[in-house]
């Protein structure tokens, strides 16, 4: 009789055992699904929230210059690293009045066509010369007259264009000064070669070494780089061609310029055109009334 009912407690015993055992794995498993909802559902917010960051992030309004990082002083990276010009002081001048994000986007100039129709800028803006191009862009307004010029070094015995014969010119590719000089076939024949290089500052490197003999280029700019460089040249006094900036926007895009030459004519008309102006060329070339 006591073997019986110490069998029977053991045997319950090991039921309440096998219970235990079941109702804690039940737990467990309930516990652990509850987790992985709980951590699929922040999982889910927080992608959420992030995608919800990302179009805020999009649909910002931008303003997207397009210009040449080597092209001074209208537009270049300063020594501190940030890109600086007159031509972009102009431009983030007009997107804080317009309550636009400023954004300069560096382009290689002979891709700035492939980069406005994309979309990847709003416009170029970068001692772009309108004449010529008349019909390939929207434009602004003109807001600065230009010419181009012959530079040479000083001594060289060059004192005007008939003096190029026989020699080697220089000139930035899909630049005015080189649509200039093709509008020019009697004069460019004469020349020994007439090469293309990315940049102006390359050229200017080329005209100091004597690889090349002279340079086509925009006068404002030719200023800018001989008083910078303390360069020993000098600016032929005869122009190639003369001519206005103005700055470019994609085909059709009346709005965006028309906000522009409006912006433009408020700091012509309040005297930032004219202070902007001074600080890169101690006087107001500008032209906007």
């Amino acid at each position: 009789m006591k073997k019986r009912i110490i069998a029977i407690a053991m045997g319950m015993t090991v039921a309440a055992a096998m219970m235990t055992g079941c109702s804690s794995s039940s737990s467990n498993e309930t516990t652990a699904a509850e987790t992985e909802a709980a951590s699929t559902e922040a999982t889910e917010e927080s992608s959420s929230e992030e995608t919800e960051a990302a179009e805020a992030a999009n649909t910002e309004e931008t303003f997207i210059v397009g210009f040449d990082q080597d092209f001074p002083p209208m537009g270049f990276l300063g020594d501190d690293g940030e890109y600086t010009g007159f031509d972009l002081d102009l431009a983030k001048e007009v997107a804080s009045r317009l309550g636009l994000e400023f954004v300069p986007q560096p382009i290689a100039w002979d891709a700035k066509d492939m980069e406005l129709e994309s979309g990847s800028i709003d416009c170029i803006w970068n001692g772009f010369t309108i004449e010529g191009r008349e019909d390939a862009y929207t434009w602004s307004d003109p807001y600065m007259d230009n010419s181009q010029v012959f530079v040479v070094k000083n001594g060289s015995g060059i004192e005007s264009a008939a003096d190029l014969a026989g020699k080697v010119v220089e000139v930035q590719i899909d630049s005015s000064g080189q649509k200039a000089l093709e509008a020019e076939p009697e004069l460019t024949d004469t020349f020994a070669q007439l090469v293309t290089t990315p940049d102006y500052n390359t050229a200017f490197m080329d005209l100091e070494q004597g690889s090349v003999d002279a340079i086509c280029m925009d006068v404002i700019v030719a200023g800018y780089q001989i008083a910078q460089r303390n360069a020993d040249m000098i600016i032929l006094d005869e122009p190639v061609s003369s001519e206005t900036y103005g700055i470019g926007f994609k085909k059709g895009n009346t709005e965006l310029r028309d906000k522009v030459n409006d912006t433009l004519k408020e700091m012509a008309a309040d005297g930032t055109l004219a202070e902007i102006s001074e600080k890169w060329f101690t006087k107001n070339v500008t032209t906007i009334k």
